[in-house]
């Protein structure tokens, strides 16, 4: 052990420099995919704002594409990562409550996995939110 808690080999992981990058492409990296598949598939991104209800589809896609291309951006270049954090948080839980209305479902596996799911979005809200900690915490260090 070091003069930390953890482990040499944890240490070693929390202290290389591209962990932090790459962390924050884990966290993003979905969003960022979501958004190019979207924008080279406009009719699919409007289909499936129409899908859950979104009117009008057409302006809820182009949205949808910009906040998860810009989102992305901004936390992967740590820029305003505090603003494409908080893009990312409130899109997340909005898409949430919109996708996976678990409350509204018959029991059963629709409701299971809907329960999953609008768990897991709470969770990367969280993510979004310690991100842009850890970022205000470095730039205050800086």
């Amino acid at each position: 052990m070091t003069g930390t808690d953890e482990p040499r080999f944890v240490d070693a992981i929390l202290g290389w420099r591209p962990t932090w990058f790459l962390a924050r492409l884990a966290l993003v990296g979905a969003y960022l995919l979501g958004g190019v598949v979207k924008a080279t598939d406009w009719p699919a991104a409007v289909a499936e704002q129409a899908h859950f209800g979104m009117s009008p589809p057409a302006f809820w896609a182009a949205l949808t594409i910009g906040i998860e291309l810009a989102g992305p951006i901004l936390i992967l270049t740590g820029r305003f990562v505090w603003l494409g954090a908080g893009m990312l948080g409130v899109f997340t839980l909005l898409a949430a409550f919109t996708a996976n209305a678990f409350w509204e479902m018959p029991a059963g596996q629709e409701r299971f996995m809907a329960t999953n799911a609008f768990f897991e979005h709470v969770g990367l809200v969280g993510g979004f939110v310690l991100v842009a900690l850890v970022a205000e915490r470095d730039r205050r260090r800086a």
